[in-house]
């Protein structure tokens, strides 16, 4: 699977409106048959500070969801709320899904 993980910075005045702003994105993203997850979270140190973790089936499914057009509108929809060029760690990785934390099993 394509494990993906960005960073968005915001402008102040785009922060507290950001995950509206990127709800048609994600909601389309969400809907491709190759997702399998496409998860924000909020920094607690930094509010200004969106993290996405996403992941896509095969190289099929990732290359699929960059050439949509819903990637492309969702871009251009959240670059105006942006300071900078959003950080990314995108990895091939082996497996399909979450996997239990072996160093901390709850019983």
């Amino acid at each position: 699977m394509y494990f993906i993980v960005v960073k968005f910075k915001t402008k102040a005045e785009y922060t507290e409106q950001f995950m509206n702003l990127v709800g048609p994105f994600t909601s389309r993203t969400r809907e491709e048959p190759g997702n399998l997850w496409f998860d924000w979270s909020r920094s607690i140190e930094d509010p200004s500070e969106f993290v996405l973790v996403e992941a896509f089936r095969d190289d099929e499914a990732a290359a699929a969801h960059v050439n949509s057009d819903h990637f492309t509108a969702g871009l251009e929809s959240m670059r105006p709320a942006l300071v900078a060029t959003p950080k990314i760690v995108s990895r091939k990785v082996d497996g399909d899904s979450w996997g239990e934390m072996g160093e901390l099993t709850i019983n």
